[in-house]
């Protein structure tokens, strides 16, 4: 081919890249891993980005073996964290490895991050790199593939959408007994049970004895299909689960548990205690500045822990969203910013109606508009401030390698505590001839 016509066949493949992605990668799925690396490889990662983000993860990492790795890389980067773990999953562990190790340091650090899940749970027991399948797919397309790429499977065939949403199973016994021209549609049996990757053991265990199942998916709460628990892999666990339990009854283990000795629990909690009366005299001293302040107007007093404690209440809404995601992986620390937005907008239209309701009762109570005006700013600002606090905190905390299930509290508490003394006193302050 020349290289005009090669420029030309280029400028085509982009276009079609660019407006029909998900058409693009079902065209990649459909021709040779050779043809499809060489049209892929002279296209920026920018323009295939949308179209790997549809490909069968399988798919994706054997184009992969075949495109340079700069570009390779800039697609794992570009991805979004979930696709990319799903890609790096149909890999070794020797090129999952040195792949990883070449991305920017905190993508790699999220991407292990979400590959990680906490021992004794779906998560950590499931085969990410067993294959998916599309509807349209043939029964002859498929032993095909199996045969030829020898690829990772289960029992049961999975099936997804565009979308990479979990939508129906085939068993291998049914394909190995179809015509060849039969589609995987055509053989689709409905799904029983679906596990979450933070489903505990004793959960994985139960479902596997109700639904006498030799492997069960696991998905995303979005649907979208991570990998599969197989009934060999639970039973090896449950092995090993039994040596670990004989070892935790002599002591052996390094985390505190609920009857871990009282010096180990102290050693644990204690420097976080320390640091919580420091944060509580940081908060009293916030009030000590404006004394001169409520010691003019005792009202303000009065209405301080309202305050607080309404910040604190939102704070805690934001924290325990903000942790439940990084728990289910739903976020990662990279999307920090998009949190801390959604929360801050959240906190500013709970304080606008918050403050329209303690208004009315200010007002009742007290009969003055400008003390009304003070509580009123103050509380958007501290709802504000507590939305920004709950959804920072914990993500600040991941990113550092701490626990934030130890810590955020105790930080949220400060900055929710000074938030709302500072802004209600400092308003009044400033108003206190109107008061």
């Amino acid at each position: 081919m020349s290289v005009d016509l090669l420029r030309v066949a280029d400028a085509m493949n982009r276009q079609f890249f660019i407006e029909y992605p998900l058409d693009a990668a079902r065209e990649i799925e459909s021709i040779s891993i050779s043809s499809a690396a060489e049209a892929a490889a002279r296209q920026p990662a920018k323009i295939l980005t949308p179209v790997w983000r549809r490909l069968l993860p399988d798919r994706a990492a054997m184009l992969m073996r075949e495109m340079p790795d700069s570009l390779t890389d800039r697609l794992l980067e570009e991805l979004p964290p979930p696709q990319a773990v799903r890609i790096l999953g149909c890999m070794s562990e020797e090129e999952r490895e040195q792949r990883i190790v070449r991305l920017e340091p905190m993508i790699r650090e999220d991407l292990e991050l979400m590959m990680s899940f906490p021992p004794n749970t779906a998560g950590r027991l499931m085969d990410v790199g067993v294959a998916t399948y599309r509807r349209t797919m043939t029964v002859e397309q498929v032993l095909k593939q199996l045969r030829r790429q020898k690829m990772k499977t289960a029992r049961s065939l999975f099936l997804v959408d565009s979308e990479h949403k979990l939508i129906g199973k085939v068993a291998l016994q049914q394909l190995a007994l179809a015509f060849p021209h039969t589609t995987l549609g055509e053989l689709e049996e409905p799904l029983s049970v679906a596990l979450r990757p933070v489903d505990p053991l004793e959960e994985i265990t139960a479902a596997f004895e109700t639904h006498k199942a030799l492997d069960i998916p696991v998905v995303d709460l979005d649907g979208v299909f991570l990998g599969a628990v197989t009934h060999d892999r639970l039973a090896r666990t449950m092995q090993q689960q039994a040596s670990v339990d004989m070892q935790t009854m002599v002591g052996a283990s390094k985390d505190e548990r609920a009857l871990s000795s009282p010096v180990f629990t102290v050693k644990k909690r204690m420097p976080w205690l320390q640091v919580n009366l420091l944060t509580a005299f940081l908060a009293a001293a916030v009030v000590g500045i404006f004394e001169s302040t409520i010691a003019q107007v005792t009202a303000l007093a009065v209405l301080l822990p309202v305050v607080a404690g309404q910040s604190g209440n939102a704070g805690a809404q934001a924290l325990a969203v903000t942790m439940r995601g990084l728990a289910l992986r739903e976020i990662t620390v990279k999307q920090w910013l998009r949190v801390m937005r959604k929360e801050v907008l959240a906190g500013f239209m709970n304080g606008v109606g918050i403050a329209i309701t303690c208004g009315l009762g200010v007002y009742f109570w007290s009969g003055s508009l400008a003390l009304v005006g003070v509580i009123a700013a103050s509380m958007v600002l501290a709802m504000i401030a507590a939305g920004f606090a709950g959804a920072v905190i914990p993500i600040m905390l991941t990113r550092l390698g701490q626990d934030p299930a130890t810590s955020s509290s105790i930080l949220l508490t400060t900055v929710t505590d000074v938030a709302g003394f500072f802004s209600f006193l400092g308003i009044a302050t400033i108003f206190m001839r109107f008061l």
